[in-house]
């Protein structure tokens, strides 16, 4: 059994389609990720799944079966948009939101969170005077005391510092090696990359790619070049069988045409200045959602 199911799950606001005719599983006990531009459909998807929206055609299945009361009450979910009650003590708020998932007094788990996110000296402080960072992560651990057995996260990182994104990193792969599933969207493909079990991306309403990492990457081949050269990008122009060069700065992503050799790549770029690294690689996940919802993707589709 998956613990979310979609089929042929379509909504439409007006005249416009935000989710066409989407199907998609996702297993038991994974981390899932939604990626996706904004305007995607990855929102309306996930409050469908919540059924805070109802879908216009096609069937949502949690956990085996529809969404009702009782299948809520073992989702966490939080949304893009954050919302506690400001004038309440954290410790106090936890137990209450504790209380109306889980229906008993989860005092000893909310303490054992608090702790884990460092937030232990805050409890008694109201959430008002709390910095963003700090509230972000009440929020979370509202969405996950009661010990859902699916966790829905919108957006979890936006906004975070790198040491609050990490505590909120480890808090989520602890709860998949605990048996949770955890879905939730982000704008950063470096976390997808790193975290997710499985990766779906809307775009248009659609789903363009739906797998593991590898599984994605082995549909567009080791067709990437990642290079060093003390010139940078300057070095690389006009190098015959590359379809794009990628400057990032201290390494630049080269996109071998089909009928390219790297071989001749090296032998060009080293004629020209000295190499200090030269590696043929898969796309990543960047370089991929570029490829279908980036301005050159965009272009190519009016044409």
């Amino acid at each position: 059994m998956h613990a979310i199911e979609l089929e042929h799950v379509t909504k439409a606001f007006g005249r416009t389609v935000a989710v066409d005719g989407l199907n998609l599983e996702v297993p038991k006990g994974c981390v899932y990720g939604f990626i996706g531009p904004n305007g995607s459909g990855k929102t309306t998807t996930l409050r469908m799944i919540m059924r805070i929206l109802v879908p216009d055609r096609g069937d949502i299945r949690v956990l085996g079966a529809p969404m009702d009361g009782a299948t809520a009450d073992g989702i966490g979910y939080m949304p893009e948009e954050r919302g506690l009650y400001s004038r309440m003590k954290v410790r106090d708020l936890l137990r209450f939101y504790g209380r109306l998932k889980a229906g008993r007094d989860l005092r000893r788990d909310v303490d054992r969170w608090l702790e884990r996110l460092e937030l232990g000296t805050w409890g008694g402080k109201k959430i008002e005077t709390l910095s963003k960072g700090m509230s972000q992560k009440v929020q979370f651990i509202a969405t996950v005391v009661s010990r859902p057995e699916i966790v829905i996260l919108d957006e979890p990182f936006t906004g975070l510092d790198p040491v609050n994104a990490e505590a909120i990193k480890d808090a989520i792969l602890e709860l998949r090696d605990q048996g949770t599933t955890v879905v939730f969207s982000t704008h950063d493909m470096g976390v997808a990359e790193r975290m997710c079990d499985f990766i779906f991306m809307i775009f248009k309403g659609k789903k363009v790619l739906d797998g593991t990492l590898s599984q994605i990457q082995e549909q567009y081949g080791s067709d990437t070049i990642r290079i060093r050269c003390p010139e940078g990008a300057e070095a690389l122009a006009g190098l015959p069988g590359i379809d794009k060069v990628t400057d990032f700065g201290q390494m630049q992503e080269l996109r071998m045409t089909s009928s390219c050799d790297p071989h001749d790549v090296l032998t060009t770029v080293v004629s020209r200045t000295r190499v200090q690294s030269f590696e043929i690689t898969r796309p990543s996940l960047h370089d991929i959602f570029l490829r279908i919802a980036g301005p050159a993707a965009r272009e190519v589709n009016r044409a």
